[in-house]
């Protein structure tokens, strides 16, 4: 009798397991959503939140503001071209806590900016974090869990841009004006609390696959990465980055220009933008229900909605709530597409094969400010951002097809998430 009761207290393997499996599958899912919070919500986007501010005490141009909005791209693009070699060799957590530092420190300088010249040093350092952040938990996934958990926390991890901005919208409120830059200052302390959090948590060691990238020619590496196969997921990944970058940086300057009922809007609608973007957590299971192909072209298709509803009717309050409920979960889906897209076309080099991604997104998000700038002081933001919705229908062209890793072995043959 004693026998079996011990023998019913004790635990077995399995469900031991188990538990350790969604134990490390909720670290590493917090961690990301933390630093991906950081990097995006605050580091990137917060800039678009505060431009009204920033352009009053700096007296910055259109023209200006679209090229310095390009600028916090370049450094995120360099990263990128760094983080891929620099997690093969040393594991995903050295860059994650890389990342982390950038955006410290970078949104420290804008919250003790004086001049023109600490303020753009601010926002170019912050602006790398998410090269150094996001493409390594493709990685952490693969070192830390089964395979039947990796995509949905690769899926949930991009969800941390809404909560990110959902937390930013309700401090431009309280700072609103003159106190812009005490928000900043919390921004730089919740990065750092996050990035310590992410030295715990975030898995140290290259994975087997990466060591084996190392070893390969750079030449038959970029061979690798550029597959025929993988153009629709790059051109998908180019018109993400430039739709999203100019939507940033110019919605609350477009809302703003409504008058005094505009600027008192931007701020709510940048917290709605957030909270609804707080709906991307599901993607995983949507993306296992509708499959990638249908889930990119409902994605895009609420982008462009989103977007030439702020061109056509900013001054409506419908319209604005209907924009900024369209395009926070479609815009956090999109990150999680592109992140299990890019997952399944490189299963064997996830990291690797994610940052020539994100680098092709980031490609996108630096023509995009600059181009719309230009584009804008021509021909007013309502016409620049019916533009760039249009670039958004015409993505739609490029869902995936079928397999997407195409003969690749080893490739995930299933259209979602496991």
């Amino acid at each position: 009798m004693v026998d079996s009761i011990s023998s019913a207290g004790n635990t077995s393997p399995v469900s031991r397991a188990t538990r350790e499996e969604r134990a490390r599958a909720r670290a590493l899912t917090l961690s990301g959503v933390l630093t991906v919070g950081i990097s995006f919500g605050f580091a990137r986007y917060g800039y678009g939140l505060f431009l009204p501010e920033m352009r009053a005490e700096f007296g910055l141009s259109t023209t200006v503001i679209g090229v310095l909005g390009s600028a916090t791209y370049v450094g995120y693009l360099v990263a990128l071209l760094l983080v891929g070699t620099l997690a093969s060799r040393v594991g995903p957590r050295l860059p994650v806590v890389v990342g982390g530092l950038s955006a410290t420190i970078g949104m420290a300088l804008v919250a003790a900016a004086e001049n023109e010249i600490m303020l753009v040093a601010g926002l170019v350092l912050a602006g790398t974090s998410p090269g150094w952040i996001w493409a390594p938990y493709s990685d952490a996934v693969t070192l830390a869990l089964p395979p039947r958990r990796r995509e949905t926390v690769l899926a949930a991890v991009p969800s941390g841009t809404a909560f990110g901005v959902a937390v930013a919208g309700p401090l431009a409120i309280v700072f609103h004006g003159a106190g812009w830059q005490r928000a900043w200052w919390i921004f730089a302390v919740v990065a750092f609390l996050a990035t310590v959090h992410a030295a715990v948590t975030v898995p140290r060691g290259a994975t087997p696959t990466a060591l084996n990238s190392e070893r390969v020619g750079v030449r038959s590496l970029a061979g690798r990465l550029l597959p025929r196969h993988a153009a629709p997921l790059y051109l998908t990944a180019v018109s993400y980055g430039l739709v999203g970058s100019v939507y940033w940086l110019f919605a609350v300057e477009r809302i703003t220009g409504e008058g005094p009922s505009g600027a008192a809007v931007a701020p709510l609608f940048w917290t709605l933008t957030g909270v609804a973007g707080c709906a991307a957590l599901g993607t995983g299971a949507a993306f296992a229900r509708l499959g990638l192909p249908w889930a990119h072209r409902l994605i895009f298709g609420s982008l462009a909605t989103a977007t030439v509803l702020l061109a056509v009717v900013p001054g409506s309050l419908v319209a604005v709530v209907g924009s900024a409920v369209l395009y926070g979960p479609a815009f956090m889906a999109g990150s999680a597409l592109l992140a299990v897209w890019s997952y399944q076309v490189f299963p064997a080099r996830p990291t690797a094969g994610f940052s020539a991604t994100v680098f092709f997104l980031g490609i996108g998000t630096i023509a995009g400010p600059a181009l719309a700038g230009v584009v804008a002081d021509r021909t007013g933001l309502g016409a620049t951002l019916a533009l760039t919705a249009l670039l958004g229908l015409v993505t739609i062209a490029w869902a995936p097809r079928g397999n997407p890793a195409g003969d690749q072995s080893g490739g995930c043959r299933r259209s979602g998430p496991v």
